[in-house]
């Protein structure tokens, strides 16, 4: 049996991007999101005109009860997990200074992008120390890889909110990477930067003024797969010794400069 990688927030986007490099490199990826099975039956068309095989299952990572289900679907039908991305994420949906902020505003995104983290990290890792333990897996080496943003550092006060919940995915991250160690399951963290999305198809322009002034090094904006690339090497093997350690997928973003 193929390698199970579980991508959450993946119909479109990054998230999209991460489960095409996965299915390429010898991965079976549940494809996961909010949207309805039947409306996210054309990606699972483009993924299998793609020769990947891939199975959609709806998740809002916010609700327990929909986490509850999609570690028990994958246990029942597969009997393994081998990579847990957590990438499912939202934007503020009207951007507010921090002065205006609303406090649903900051519960959704909290809700969403840290809290349902954190607790499918819990969930995946008390998943994968089980199938550890009973070691029915032969070679069984998973991992875990949170998608943040380089938001988690950088002061946007126009979303404030979105900052703080990516910021604490990085804790979110250290934590389990600490904690798993002693199970041999390294975690990682990949920072995506300005990339080419749905979440930033309003502020192209913005952005795209910003990179040619050179506000990243590598004059570009990134892709899907920049991000993707990032999590197949944290998924290789070749970066187990360094669990906790941050991939920054941002053009250079966080090189300090003069």
């Amino acid at each position: 049996m193929k390698k199970i990688a579980l991508v959450t927030g993946s119909r479109r986007g990054i998230g999209l991007g991460i489960v095409k490099a996965l299915g390429k490199n010898g991965y079976y990826p549940i494809v996961s999101a909010t949207t309805p099975s039947a409306d996210a039956q054309p990606v699972m068309d483009e993924l299998k005109a793609l020769g990947i095989e891939a199975r959609y299952i709806v998740c809002d990572i916010s609700k327990q009860a929909d986490r509850n289900n999609i570690f028990e679907q994958i246990q029942k039908d597969y009997g393994r997990l081998d990579l847990l991305v957590n990438n499912a994420g939202v934007a503020p949906s009207v951007r507010l200074n921090i002065l205006e902020t609303t406090q649903e505003s900051f519960d959704r995104l909290m809700n969403i992008n840290l809290r349902g983290t954190f607790f499918m990290c819990q969930q995946g890792a008390n998943m994968m120390i089980g199938l550890k333990q009973r070691g029915d897996i032969e070679q069984y080496q998973p991992r875990i890889v949170n998608i943040s943003s380089m938001s988690a550092y950088t002061s946007s006060t126009n979303r404030g909110e979105y900052c703080i919940s990516k910021a604490g995915i990085s804790m979110v991250t250290q934590l389990f990477a600490d904690e798993l160690a002693q199970y041999a399951i390294p975690v990682f963290e990949v920072r995506p930067g300005i990339i080419k999305t749905d979440m930033t198809a309003a502020v192209t322009e913005k952005y795209e003024k910003l990179i040619q002034a050179g506000i990243t090094p590598i004059k570009r904006f990134g892709l899907p797969e920049d991000v993707a690339n990032c999590v197949l090497a944290a998924a290789s093997g070749l970066l187990d010794f360094a669990t906790g350690q941050v991939l920054n997928a941002d053009g250079g973003f966080h090189i300090r400069r003069l």
